[in-house]
């Protein structure tokens, strides 16, 4: 079973603090759906209202077109998996994964037949008689899924359970978070501050600033069409320049800037009119050290960092004293130190987007 779930108008207080404001959030029966943003913004109050720890202040929140207030955590549709996992290590595997079946009153052989498919289902087969203190990082992570999915939820909600793990590790549970979405076809919800564990795991991705919804959207227009300065800031990295619109139609707009004219594409969800308070945003890896592209500029180079599949350049320019990054390719050519040089930098108005000035991510 699967289900959708909706937050109409939901909002958040605690006493004269608004954790989340005014929140109107679609989540598609079968999605994997993650709620973005910055530590406090708001994502995990918006879990906890859906999972029944707490009650909205106003709104409505849907599971399956059913309004869950006053209904608890133990009576709704869903099962949460906690940033710490919460195993029991007195259990083994097996007795974990179906606790709450024996809770249910499930007897022991229907309990282990159950253990046994999923254990199959997270890839751990035959490990069902082992101690969890037994087991990697890793495999906790597998087993806590398991055991979220044996109370046979329609919604399963993901509060950064990551975020413990190290780097390797973190990228190689992203792909089997989604292939074991993807297997059970159930409702996923999760919530974290990685933009690159959003990016690659999700259908949709929810970007939350202050308690507020940014935009909604899958990752690809996230990152190449953002909606406002702050989540062109926050998801991914963005070099940006500020400055006044001197002409913008419904495809281009142009600026003056401290460090010289550019011109980008024109948000396709904001309006700017000439005079206006704004930034052109560009990635690190659209700028090239080449002056013939639609805008160009000199830059002193401050320092390069190697990272194996990148080269990663930091350049001073004219105007600017936060100064721009350059991302190229390590292609195994000889790279020279080039740092100290003066040299000149571009990127093409297709690549740069122009957007009204607002807030920006903390850097």
């Amino acid at each position: 079973m699967s289900a959708d779930v909706e937050l109409k108008n939901v909002w958040v207080r605690f006493g004269d603090f608004v954790a989340a404001r005014d929140v109107d959030l679609h989540i598609g029966e079968g999605e994997f759906f993650t709620i973005l943003g910055p530590s406090g913004c708001g994502k995990t109050t918006l879990l906890r209202a859906v999972s029944g720890f707490l009650e909205p202040s106003d709104g409505q929140v849907l599971i399956g077109g059913r309004d869950m207030a006053g209904i608890g955590p133990n009576r709704r549709p869903t099962a949460l998996i906690f940033q710490n996992l919460a195993l029991f290590p007195l259990m083994s595997v097996w007795e974990n994964i179906t606790f709450a079946l024996e809770v249910r009153g499930v007897n022991r052989a229907d309990r282990r037949k159950r253990a046994t498919e999923l254990l199959e289902l997270i890839a751990l087969p035959d490990q069902g008689d082992k101690m969890v203190g037994e087991l990697s990082g890793g495999q906790r992570q597998r087993v806590a899924i398991a055991r979220a999915l044996a109370a046979e939820p329609d919604v399963l909600l993901l509060d950064e359970p990551l975020s413990a793990l190290d780097l390797k590790l973190r990228q190689h549970m992203r792909s089997e978070l989604r292939a074991i979405q993807q297997r059970v076809g159930i409702t996923f919800i999760y919530i974290t501050h990685d933009q690159g564990e959003a990016l690659t795991m999700s259908d949709h991705i929810a970007v939350m600033r202050e308690g507020v919804i940014e935009q909604v959207s899958d990752g690809t227009t996230l990152y190449d069409d953002p909606g406002s300065s702050f989540v062109a800031s926050f998801v991914g990295e963005n070099n940006y320049f500020r400055g006044t619109v001197v002409d913008t139609d419904v495809s281009y707009t142009t600026l003056d800037t401290p460090s010289g004219r550019f011109r980008g594409r024109t948000s396709k969800n904001q309006s700017l009119r000439k005079g206006d308070d704004a930034f052109v945003f560009i990635r690190p890896e659209s700028i090239k050290f080449d002056s013939g592209l639609d805008n160009s500029l000199q830059a002193r180079v401050r320092n390069q960092e190697f990272e194996g599949n990148f080269w990663q350049v930091f350049l001073d320019v004219e105007g600017e004293n936060k100064g721009l990054k350059l991302s190229t390719v390590n292609d195994g050519r000889h790279h020279e130190n080039i740092s100290g040089d003066t040299v000149s930098v571009g990127f093409n108005a297709d690549l740069a987007v122009v957007l009204p000035a607002g807030p920006l991510a903390a850097e």
